[in-house]
């Protein structure tokens, strides 16, 4: 395999339609046998039945941290989406190369194959570490066993550029997220007897209000941080379940929330309020009906937050890659604060916009793709020892 650019990179890797409910395997034996090719080996994380893997590998001296440039390999649906264009073949039209993973994230990623030849033709003080990862669009699932063993590692990487798309602005901050799932039982009956039963939809509907509470206790000037947008932490409802027909009191409901905290708030605050109005207001209630109802919660996913510090040594180097000290952060989360929870500080900053990111005929700049390669010829450039 010969050497490519960003945008033939970015072509065969949107080709592989690497959905997170599906294998991303084809797409990971891609790119380690393109680094293979290159004299570069790699090491693969499987999950439990080793249908998907992250995909870790180093450039450079082996005895000392370096710096890991990070990205996500799954991509989200395309169901339901009006595309104009075939999401998994790369369109070129005036100045914009759309395919789902354009933005979100494969445009980083072919950046940085790009620019292992780069890489390898200097004499790198610190290492280059690619860390390419499944399910991070379910919840940031798949990295977490690659960090595992990285953090038993006695040369642990000592910093992570994480190519999320932020318009090549340097980003320092995320939201964390927890995702909570509810199930109400109760005690099904004919509505025409609806005292006799536990409705269980009208107890699911008391917490969704308690948690329109809470969320608005969260928005007060006390627990803002102008940093963010919004400057909250955030609660919502986005599924709900239950019920089979209108003259049935329903006896089973379940709905999903998500609490989008702040770095510094713990999500997990707010299901442990929504757990403790179930079990002093709500199952008493229903348990004087019907003793074997209940309310039980369960963990769907959670990822914490990310603030680095802007005097850091992490913060310096985005400011060198990016040519700006506008640091900002972003809405949407990351494995960020995942990395750094390992002892490893990170940064966001990548090619393209979230604002394209899971929408139909999603793309990326000629020019984001073009800078992004510029950027990591100045990490090459800083990490040679003439720099």
């Amino acid at each position: 395999m010969n050497e490519m650019t960003s945008r033939e990179l970015l072509e065969r890797l949107i080709g592989f339609a690497t959905v997170s409910r599906d294998s991303n395997l084809a797409l990971i034996d891609f790119i380690r046998q393109y680094l293979e090719e290159l004299g570069v080996q790699s090491e693969l994380f499987y999950n439990a039945e080793r249908t998907k893997a992250n995909l870790f590998a180093t450039i450079g001296p082996g005895d000392r941290g370096g710096i890991v440039l990070s990205g996500h390999t799954d991509v989200v649906p395309v169901d339901g989406q009006a595309w104009t264009l075939d999401p998994f073949r790369l369109t070129e039209k005036e100045g914009r190369l759309y395919g789902r993973g354009t933005a979100d994230m494969k445009g980083f990623i072919a950046s940085v194959l790009a620019a292992v030849p780069l890489f390898l033709g200097r004499t790198l003080r610190l290492p280059v570490h690619l860390a390419f990862s499944y399910d991070e669009e379910v919840g940031c699932l798949g990295v977490r066993p690659m960090l595992a063993e990285l953090e038993k590692r006695p040369h642990k990487p000592a910093l992570c550029l994480i190519g999320e798309p932020t318009e090549l602005k340097p980003v320092l901050g995320h939201k964390g997220k927890l995702a909570m799932r509810c199930h109400v039982k109760g005690a099904a009956c004919h509505s025409a007897y609806a005292p006799y039963g536990v409705n269980a939809i009208q107890y699911a509907a008391r917490l969704i209000g308690r948690l329109d509470e809470i969320g608005d206790q969260l928005s007060n000037p006390e627990h803002r941080d102008e940093r963010f947008d919004p400057p909250f932490s955030t609660v919502q409802t986005g599924v709900i379940e239950g019920g089979r027909a209108l003259n049935i009191v329903p006896a089973e409901c379940q709905f999903d929330f998500e609490v989008r905290a702040l770095p510094g708030f713990d999500a997990h605050h707010v299901a442990d309020e929504l757990r403790t109005y179930a079990e002093n207001e709500l199952l008493p209630k229903m348990r004087a009906v019907k003793s074997d109802t209940y309310i039980r919660f369960h963990e769907l996913s959670a990822y914490p937050g990310l603030a680095t510090p802007p005097d850091s040594e992490a913060a310096r180097l985005l400011e060198l890659l990016a040519g700006s000290t506008e640091f900002g952060t972003v809405a949407f989360g990351t494995e960020g604060g995942l990395f750094n929870q390992a002892g490893i500080p990170t940064v966001v900053c990548g090619p393209g916009s979230m604002d394209q990111g899971h929408k139909p005929d999603e793309f990326v700049t000629v020019e984001q793709l073009r800078d992004c390669d510029a950027m990591l010829a100045r990490l090459a450039d800083y990490l040679s020892p003439a720099s």
